[in-house]
């Protein structure tokens, strides 16, 4: 477009000094010349676009957005159309409290009310892209500033909506999924509606009150405490039923013993151990005995 304007502007002033008597016809014959050159190059430029991958481009005429999308490639077009190239491949936007890790410098992270009343810091990050087929509407609607007039608000808006529904422990712990999938429904309807394809919202952090966090770690202690007595007192039970089964089978034992033990058994017994201690390599005395008066003989 530049050069086509240089070169209309080159026409006008060769034109002039013709109509001022100035007869110098090299000089003006380059004009012309290189004014319709600047034209035609101008032109030809003007009229080829290239799209890189992962951008789309609306064609815009004068102020009117039109309908054609441009995908990534190179087109021919009007030369006196402008074309606005817009992003197609996935985006992020982050509002964290972090300084320099979101989209806004500074703490940009979002502070809503729980059901219970407190005050929770949430850090928050949107992925999402632009529908291709619906690029002139968002353009003729919104502008290129979308992030700003869609994203940004709608997001924070949702997460403060939807948090009043929650305990400030729930959130942080037993209802977090349960909580980003509900915000994640309610954006992704907002954001079609506008051009805007969401592929997924992340809760990146939630920050509790310092009371709350104190809470929760002594509730955690406690639990932790009484998982552990419950494990001593299971043991202690283990070893009680051990002493009693133990105490059990000795009991049995005496009580089968006496009933079985007579004066033929004692016999019995005796007559065992005489046995091994004479068959015995270390055997220095054998022992003999009849019912009243036994016999000892010295083995050596």
């Amino acid at each position: 477009m530049i050069l086509i304007i240089l070169g209309i502007i080159l026409l006008a002033v060769t034109h002039y000094i013709l109509k001022q008597n100035v007869r110098t016809v090299s000089y003006i014959t380059i004009g012309y010349g290189l004014g319709g050159l600047l034209i035609l190059v101008g032109l030809a430029t003007a009229s080829i676009k290239q799209i890189d991958a992962g951008q789309i481009g609306v064609k815009i005429l004068f102020g009117d957005v039109q309908d054609e999308v441009l995908y990534s490639g190179l087109h021919i077009v009007n030369p006196l159309v402008d074309v606005k190239l817009l992003e197609a491949k996935t985006q992020n936007y982050t509002m964290s409290a972090v300084h320099d890790e979101g989209d806004q410098k500074g703490d940009d992270a979002i502070r809503v009310l729980t059901k219970d009343g407190l005050e929770v810091v949430i850090d928050l990050t949107v992925l999402y892209r632009i529908l291709p087929s619906e690029a002139p509407r968002l353009l003729r609607e919104t502008g290129a500033d979308y992030k700003d007039k869609i994203i940004r608000p709608i997001a924070r808006t949702k997460i403060r909506d939807n948090a009043v529904y929650y305990d400030a422990v729930e959130l942080y712990s037993t209802k977090r999924d349960t909580f980003q999938m509900r915000i994640f429904n309610t954006l992704e309807t907002d954001f079609k509606k506008r051009g805007l394809i969401l592929e997924q919202m992340l809760v990146r952090n939630i920050d509790l009150p310092a009371s709350v966090k104190l809470s929760i770690e002594s509730k955690i202690n406690a639990e932790q405490d009484a998982q552990k007595m419950t494990f001593v007192l299971q043991k202690e039970k283990q070893e009680a039923e051990r002493k009693r089964v133990e105490a059990q089978g000795i009991a049995d034992y005496q009580r089968i013993v006496s009933l079985e033990l007579n004066d033929k058994m004692l016999q019995y017994e005796t007559i065992k151990a005489n046995k091994e201690i004479a068959t015995s390599t270390n055997a220095k005395v054998i022992i003999m005995g009849g019912k009243n008066t036994p016999v000892i003989i010295d083995g050596k």
